[in-house]
């Protein structure tokens, strides 16, 4: 760290959106997600190509297992606080579903212990968002229900005992360390998912595994994998290896998002009107008059309706490259593209309603873990 700069502490728990990512890379010993990482990487996805995905932990272990088709694991969690979710869980979703394709072996999990030790929220309130709303949306966004293990943390009796196990072997300096402060319900929230990402090598044969976070989860990843290591002679734990994908940012053009500004955000399912509304008064990058956008051109980088085109609705990157170069020449004023993005987004809401309702139907079917 260089002298004088002040340390960073990411907060699984909270808010706020990381401003300069390098600098999280350097002080965390993140690898960056390069070029050449590109080229290791089968059939990338939209957001691997775009660089969405900006870091990772030991991905090379992942590609050398996919390589040799060695068994390896993929896994991620659902915090079932209300039923939506915030736009950005679906690149979650999406790298989750990119690691399934490519033949990992596939975990769900429903954090209502976790849920409960953090906000709150009762087993029973849990049970029913995940199983309403929840799951059916991750169903909808792509997981393949017939390839994925589900379950609910309370009900999976070897996380429970895995995190007791854990519990002795990391001292409150060291969760300081990680995590910055400590409260009984963090210290929970912490251990159960440090045994929700090792339970499919408690359970079985160790195994690589990878998960796919934003980067305010990489706490956990940290803890998960300073916990493996200590406990390798007994388990034989692999150290997980973690993607990160960068944050959608606040449509407003901050860095800070806010539950009581719903104006900063779009939810999953969000209502044609909101949408609308929202993205229309969204910041972008344009100039101050017409003249000096068409004169100037505009600012893609600092765009937020950009950024909705880069990171979730434009899938060919020939489009996606033909609106920077309007945009940038001035040929692209900022109406054209915010309906551009309305329609879209739209169009991807009455899709997304349309296969939730397909899936709700499948609930009494999937796999669940007892």
């Amino acid at each position: 760290m260089a002298k004088g700069e002040s340390k960073v502490f990411i907060d699984p728990w909270g808010a706020i959106l990381i401003e300069d990512y390098i600098r999280v890379i350097n002080q965390f010993g993140l690898e960056p997600f390069t070029d050449e990482t590109l080229k290791k990487i089968p059939n990338p996805n939209r957001l691997m190509r775009r660089k969405i995905i900006f870091c990772h932990r030991d991905l090379n272990i992942i590609l050398d297992a996919m390589k040799s088709k060695k068994p390896f694991y993929a896994l991620t969690g659902i915090m079932p606080s209300a039923q939506k979710i915030h736009f950005g869980t679906k690149m979650v979703v999406e790298n989750l579903k990119y690691f399934q394709d490519q033949g990992a072996i596939t975990y769900l999990l429903v954090a209502d212990l976790e849920a409960a030790s953090t906000r709150g929220i009762s087993l029973k309130e849990s049970r029913k968002n995940a199983l309403e709303f929840h799951i059916p949306a991750y169903i909808a966004l792509g997981i393949d229900p017939e390839k994925t293990t589900f379950y609910f943390q309370s009900e999976n009796k070897d996380v429970m005992r895995l995190m007791c196990i854990l519990s002795n072997k990391v001292t409150e300096s060291e969760f300081r360390a990680i995590y910055g402060s400590v409260s009984p319900g963090k210290v929970i929230a912490a251990l159960l998912d440090v045994s929700d990402i090792l339970f499919p090598q408690f359970r079985g044969k160790p195994m690589p595994g990878v998960i796919p976070v934003g980067i305010d989860q990489d706490p956990h990843i940290r803890l998960t994998r300073d916990l493996a290591r200590k406990t390798k002679r007994v388990f034989g734990f692999v150290p997980p290896a973690a993607v990160y994908h960068k944050f959608t940012p606040s449509l407003d053009g901050s860095f800070k998002m806010s539950k009581s500004k719903p104006e900063t955000y779009i939810e999953l399912p969000e209502e044609p009107e909101s949408i609308s509304r929202k993205l229309w008064n969204a910041f972008t990058g344009g100039r101050e008059t017409l003249e000096k956008q068409k004169r100037l051109g505009g600012v893609p980088e600092k765009c937020v309706i950009f950024e909705f085109f880069k990171q979730h609705l434009i899938e060919k990157d020939e489009e996606l490259d033909k609106i920077y170069f309007e945009c940038k020449s001035g040929a692209l004023i900022c109406g054209d593209c915010k309906h551009h993005a309305i329609e879209l987004m739209s169009k991807f809401m009455s899709e997304f309603n349309r296969k939730l309702e397909k899936a709700r139907d499948l609930i009494p079917s999937l796999n669940f873990i007892k």
